[in-house]
């Protein structure tokens, strides 16, 4: 959770509690050490691990603010697509044929996407993609759903495209503006996203007000148009076998968004929320946490029991388990 400008790694390193292990034949091998919030539907911190005050960089779980600054800004989009806005997707068939119609919509192409050149994320995709001899392109990478989207936003205000990644662009004004109210933090620091969009630090807790505050939003306001339709299409936040779409296809109401490097946070739709860092940035370790965190606010272990108990193998069988240790 460290900038060059925070904190120093030792004094994270300090802070930081053990939030998930792996075990082996009933001996644990390893430890995943983080950071961790709940919220009650007010806002308040009504359980913590580590540090609540560390800013750091959400990474995608940020896409919630920055798709409703783009609905905030007049883009009205069927609801599958305004959830492709704030997706990191698996780069699925369905998924770039949303890019595409996102951005036909607005009379663009694909060549306007300015996405680095990737495969899918989704291994199984990014497989098939290759086993089809074709190259990396921008419209695979997983963020082309919310460049579609800016795309589009900026065509429908009048907006330059060309440069409508950089920093003083009005649209990146707007959204960093809707992420400090939704968040209610002033933006600690800022950075350049894996995507080449503007990254935004916040807090834990202003992580997960971030989510609270799309689902208790008045119904029709930008910020419940996202969180509504997040939660109607999980499968274009992430994709089908994807862990933030299974989160939310098994949670009636919850809203939730993953980031890279070990980053949570989601809401349930009685305004109870949550949000985690893991040190490590462990896909694994992050999804064991999440499973936790849910089971901690009250989800059954069978709803999750998929990321709570995932296997750990020796020889081809299962020895131990890759699990949440929330105490």
């Amino acid at each position: 959770m460290n900038s060059n400008s925070g904190p120093s790694i030792e004094t994270l390193r300090n802070s930081a509690v053990p939030l998930a292990a792996y075990s082996r034949n009933g001996h644990t091998e390893g430890v995943f050490y983080g950071h961790a919030v709940v919220l009650d539907p007010d806002g308040r911190v009504v359980r913590s691990w580590g540090s609540t005050t560390q800013e750091f960089y959400p990474r995608s779980s940020n896409k919630i603010g920055q798709s409703v600054a783009m609905a905030q800004a007049s883009l009205n989009l069927p609801q599958h697509l305004q959830a492709l806005t704030a997706a990191s997707h698996s780069g699925e068939g369905f998924h770039i044929d949303a890019v595409r119609e996102i951005l036909a919509s607005v009379n663009l192409s694909p060549a306007a996407l300015q996405t680095p050149e990737d495969y899918p994320l989704d291994s199984v995709e990014r497989d098939a993609c290759i086993a089809r001899g074709e190259d990396q392109s921008p419209i695979l990478m997983n963020c082309s759903g919310k460049h579609a989207g800016m795309l589009a936003t900026c065509v429908i205000n009048g907006w330059d495209i060309e440069t409508y990644l950089a920093p003083e662009h009005p649209l990146q004004v707007a959204i960093r503006v809707k992420l400090e109210e939704m968040s209610g933090e002033t933006i600690a620091f800022q950075g350049v996203d894996g995507c080449g969009a503007p990254a935004h630090a916040l807090t834990l807790p202003g992580l997960a007000r971030l989510s609270q505050t799309a689902v208790l939003s008045a119904p029709g306001s930008p910020e419940r148009i996202v969180a509504d339709a997040m939660r109607a299409h999980p499968q274009y936040v992430g994709g089908t076998r994807r862990d933030v779409t299974h989160f939310m296809r098994v949670i009636p109401g919850l809203l939730a968004k993953d980031g890279a490097l070990g980053v949570y946070t989601a809401s349930f739709d009685d305004g109870r929320a949550l949000a985690l860092k893991l040190e490590s940035g462990a896909e694994s370790g992050r999804n064991a946490v999440m499973a936790g965190l849910l089971m901690y606010l009250g989800v059954a272990e069978s709803a999750v029991e998929k990321y709570s108990q995932q296997p750990v193998l020796g020889g081809g069988k299962v020895v131990g388990t890759i699990h949440p240790t929330l105490a």
